[in-house]
């Protein structure tokens, strides 16, 4: 019996738009010829795989399951923000006022630039760099948001660590930060338990600010800024724990951050009702609450409360860090962002709204425990939860127990945001570098360690004033810049009716007319607004009466301005190594990867006002109604 073969290939003459993610690809019939000695033919064939490119071999992982993601994206929203800098910017900017500017930034800016992400990420499967293959011209704004979300991870952590601290410091008969007869403690402390005012009352202070600042921080062995001093070992100790558990946490992908996010995510609303509960039967948690709900409509003549909300915005949310849409990279082609965007973006503001009921009834409690005013019990930055809360909780039954729960709450914030900053950044760089994507692992390992050395400065006796300081530059403007580059990129240059439609191929059906008004006109000029009004309000730093001297101020501009250059250095790359005239660098840089051929035969989509013949989509930005 002999045999022959041969291969056919079988070719497609249909141009697909897109190639989706468990397409087939073209395959080959293997036709197998078997010769009888009888003289009769049989015919066998079976169909065989091409070899496959890297890109083919590799699918993209999703999340385990829909769940994953959604706790995955609302344990990194609900974060520190919600129970730290949320009611402290309400105090800081006359209560309840603060809400007015924060529901309205989050109708008209938070929401549809979540949404915008959440879609962006999910239809492209990339991470913050690789989307911008829609407008190669504006990459620059991935790297940005990149390394935003690097910087924040260098103080982030360090939060964590904090409360890892208190957190080990709690699993004692007596709380630490109860009495003054500890080795910390000033000849200024006066007892919480109290006896009444000392002799040089306007220099007391309270045994948990002296614990905080003296036996955690040691701050009082440092002079400012230019004496930090060496790490504290206790710190750095309990910060490696922080960096082992986030290492653990990512280094397989979505896989494990997955399901660490069903504890990290749900605990915290168990804590927060527990210590609502207790919070509203303490002394004085009415009038702490009646101060949160008030308005004083004066306050909203001031530009730094809409700066603050705007920014809270951008921060809470996670909007402008990648994080978003590193998430929703991971998600199956068809689910429905628009549903993840409205109930993350309300679950976030509900449990902000909620957790300052919690925060002020013990403000209200401890204002009436020393007789003062509620706006002088808190302090400035993570005073409120490491001073105010543990002073509170000391005066509990079981005070020892409700420590615990507290800052095991605080450590679960923490872990679900810093797990969130640090995925956006390896995301971000392993789709643009294919090594690092085979070394996952390691890359992970690399930057989790990167992030734990330079972390080093904030855990040294002077740490306080470096986290200010990227407190203060990391996160501030440098965001509000990175969203603005991302909506105009999206709206205007990709364009706001092919962006509804990749959203329609998804979830099968375009944003509604307000989602493209936001996206097209309201939300950049709202950025655009409160960047420019945020850089002509600047004020200096500052860590109480501690002023930064003017090198420090100059370094954290420098620390913003090394996030914000990589849009126009990025910009200017590109044009240069693109080939042909201005004009045509300026075609091909802002031409969709997946639109090449337009460029090609110099036709722009973005500007030309005509529909396409073959789908009939209007073209012209301004038919995107």
């Amino acid at each position: 019996m002999s045999q022959s073969r041969c291969s056919v290939a079988l070719m497609s003459s249909a141009v697909a738009p897109a190639k989706e993610p468990n397409a087939t690809g073209p395959k080959a019939v293997e036709l197998v010829l078997v010769k009888e000695q009888n003289g009769v033919q049989l015919t066998n064939s079976t169909l065989v795989n091409p070899p496959q490119t890297p890109e083919e071999a590799q699918e993209r992982e999703t999340w385990g399951k829909k769940i994953d993601f959604l706790l995955s994206v609302i344990g990194f929203a609900v974060d520190l923000a919600n129970v730290w800098r949320f009611p402290y910017l309400c105090y800081k900017n006359g209560g309840g006022a603060f809400l007015v500017p924060y529901l309205l930034f989050m109708v008209i800016a938070g929401m549809p630039l979540f949404y915008m992400e959440l879609a962006l990420g999910q239809f492209n499967r990339e991470g913050a760099a690789g989307v911008w293959k829609i407008c190669p011209l504006l990459k620059g704004v991935g790297y940005t948001v990149i390394l935003i979300s690097l910087y924040v991870g260098f103080f982030y952590n360090v939060i964590i660590a904090w409360a890892l601290h208190y957190l080990f410091s709690s699993f004692s008969a007596e709380l630490p930060w109860t009495g003054c007869n500890n080795s910390w403690n000033s000849p200024n402390c006066s007892d919480a338990r109290g006896s009444g005012p000392g002799p040089n009352d306007s220099f007391r202070t309270t045994p948990a600010a002296e614990y905080f600042e003296r036996g955690v921080l040691h701050l009082h062995e440092s002079h400012g800024i230019d004496d930090l001093g060496p790490p504290r070992w206790q710190l750095a100790s309990c910060l490696v724990l922080v960096i082992v558990l986030l290492y653990f946490s990512l280094w397989k992908g979505v896989k494990t951050s997955g399901k660490v996010v069903w504890i990290t995510a749900t605990m915290p609303y168990v804590v927060l009702f527990a210590l609502l509960l207790r919070g509203i039967t303490l002394p004085g948690a009415m009038d702490g609450i009646r101060a949160y709900l008030s308005v004083d409509f004066h306050r909203l003549c001031e530009a730094s409360v809409w700066i603050d909300a705007a920014i809270q915005i951008c921060f809470s949310l996670g909007v402008g860090l990648g994080v978003l849409i590193a998430f929703s990279s991971y998600n199956k082609f068809t689910n429905n962002c628009y549903r993840d965007a409205v109930i993350t973006t309300s679950v976030n503001s509900l449990t902000s709204f909620s957790s300052g009921f919690v925060v002020f009834s013990f403000l209200g409690y401890m204002a009436q425990k020393h007789s003062v005013p509620i706006g002088d019990v808190a302090k400035d930055g993570p005073g409120l939860i490491f001073i105010i809360y543990p002073e509170a909780l000391a005066t509990l039954p079981l005070s020892s127990v409700w420590a615990v729960v507290f800052f095991i709450m605080l450590l679960t914030l923490g872990i679900d945001s810093a797990m969130g900053g640090m995925e956006s950044v390896i995301t971000g760089l392993i789709d643009e570098f294919q090594l690092l994507h085979r070394h996952r692992e390691l890359f992970t390992l690399f930057v989790v360690l990167a992030t734990f050395l330079l972390s080093l400065f904030c855990v040294t006796n002077g740490g306080i004033y470096v986290f200010t300081l990227l407190d203060h530059f990391a996160a501030g403007t440098s965001i509000l810049f990175g969203v603005l580059v991302e909506v105009i990129g999206v709206a205007w240059f990709y364009g706001v009716w092919q962006f509804g439609e990749d959203i329609r191929q998804m979830t099968g059906q375009r944003p509604s007319l307000y989602w493209r008004l936001c996206w097209k006109f309201i939300s950049p000029c709202f950025l655009l607004f409160v960047v420019v009004v945020s850089i002509a309000t600047y004020r200096p730093p500052h860590y109480g009466a501690y002023v930064f001297p003017e090198w420090a101020n100059v370094l954290g501009w420098a620390i913003a301005a090394s996030s914000m250059c990589m849009v126009p250095v990025y910009a200017a790359y590109k044009l240069c190594s693109l080939p042909g005239s201005l004009r045509e660098k300026l075609a091909y840089a802002i031409t969709p990867e997946k639109e090449r051929q337009r460029a090609d035969s110099g036709e722009v989509r973005q500007f030309t006002p005509h529909s396409d013949s073959v789908s009939g989509s209007c073209l012209w930005p301004a038919c995107f109604w």
